[in-house]
């Protein structure tokens, strides 16, 4: 198969141009992605450039990363992008692309910088536009079924996250016990809910609930966390997740927990721009270095009613640091948890459970299909596998 293929080089396969400027204040909210060196990153109301399109990152920290737009998109400046395909396919421009070490190109000093033309003599092999439309069916099925898990899942847990503003934001159980709203839930459930209100200091709750400090809905396992340097973590390459303040990291050989898990950022990566913590939900046996508070739910509280309630909280006035963002234990304590009777609290964490065991469970499948995905991507695209044997590989996996 290697044989019927053509030898050419990166600069005789597509052709890069730099993308366009565009700042904060001019861009203006419309349905083409700006794409920049990290992806997506918002929207504009003009295109530069045809869809599909490819965009490689040019400078900083994500320099040498591609990504790829369907539709017609911004290219920012912070990217190389696609101009002229040349007769191939796009997706498979962006698949191989994707599997170049063009980070190695770094043509810059102090900040990580790619040059075209560092990387236009890369030597490649491309079979022909026949061929390349057959692996990109291969490899796009992969990525579609992942896509469709990734997004059952935004949507699973939009549902969850309704249940519980629904619950315990606007009290609409409460209100249609009170007959000021039409009741919603099974007869069961509405009966679980008091008829009237109590007045809080944060403002008024449903009568027997209280606010308490999260210490009295959480347990924490900061004390078992340990953190591996880069060098000591590529010695140690493994199957078990590694995890940061905001990021799956790596992958080592060992495990320090076992379990679900709430992560919430302790330095660095602790909240985002409006101010909201940054979390992540986790499970299984997996790692945790020191930049990341490790929570579980306590006293009737499932840890995923703590990650609903927490992804509300503003946790600005909790933090510490100038120059580096810290959320230090004693501070999180003082963040409030509006504790509901336990009965609520149980009939709560039954109801999102599936949905939470549906969310573990697609995103499982996900990353199965992701390392399939990465196993057959280079060695497609380099000839050294037959299609019919990755088109059956795929077909096992259910995607």
């Amino acid at each position: 198969m290697r044989s019927e293929w053509l030898e050419t080089t990166l600069g005789g396969f597509v052709r890069l141009q730099r993308g366009h400027d565009l700042t904060a204040s001019e861009q203006q909210p419309g349905q083409y992605p700006v794409m920049g060196s990290a992806g997506q990153n918002g929207s504009h109301n003009i295109a530069k450039a045809q869809g599909p399109g490819v965009v490689v990152g040019r400078s900083g920290a994500s320099m040498g990363r591609v990504h790829y737009s369907e539709i017609d998109y911004w290219p920012h400046n912070t990217c190389l992008y696609v101009t002229d395909f040349q007769g191939n396919n796009p997706r498979f421009a962006y698949y191989v692309l994707s599997s170049l070490d063009l980070a190695g190109y770094n043509s810059g000093s102090a900040q990580p910088s790619l040059n075209r033309n560092y990387i236009y003599g890369m030597p490649l092999r491309i079979p022909s536009r026949a061929e390349q439309d057959l692996i990109v069916q291969v490899l796009s099925a992969l990525d579609d079924r992942i896509a469709l898990l990734r997004e059952t899942n935004t949507t699973l847990e939009a549902m969850a996250q309704a249940l519980f503003k629904s619950w315990f934001v606007d009290f609409d159980p409460v209100h249609a016990n009170a007959g000021t709203r039409a009741a919603t839930l099974p007869a069961e459930l509405q009966a679980l809910f008091p008829s009237t209100f109590s007045e809080t200091p944060q403002g008024p709750v449903p009568a027997g609930w209280n606010y308490v400090s999260l210490k009295e809905a959480t347990d924490i396992f900061d004390s078992k966390r340990i953190p591996l340097a880069g060098q000591e973590r590529a010695k140690r390459k493994g199957p078990y997740p590694y995890y940061g303040a905001a990021a799956l990291m790596d992958w080592v050989d060992d495990y320090i927990f076992d379990g679900i898990y709430l992560l919430m950022g302790e330095d660095g990566s602790v909240a985002d721009a409006n101010g909201y913590p940054i979390t992540q939900y986790v499970w299984g046996k997996i790692w945790v270095n020191n930049h990341a508070h490790v929570l579980q739910g306590r006293n009737g509280i499932s840890t995923e009613h703590l990650m609903l309630a927490l992804k509300g909280v503003n946790i600005q006035p909790f933090m510490t640091g100038a120059v580096q963002a810290k959320l230090s234990q004693s501070n999180m304590w003082r963040i409030q948890f509006l504790m509901p009777t336990q009965s609520v609290a149980s009939a709560f964490a039954d109801l999102i459970a599936p949905m939470f065991a549906k969310i573990r469970d697609n995103s499982e499948q996900a990353q199965t299909l992701a390392t399939l995905r990465d196993t057959l991507l280079p060695r497609l695209i380099s000839g050294q596998l037959r299609l019919p044997d990755a088109e059956a590989a795929v077909a096992e996996a259910g995607a």
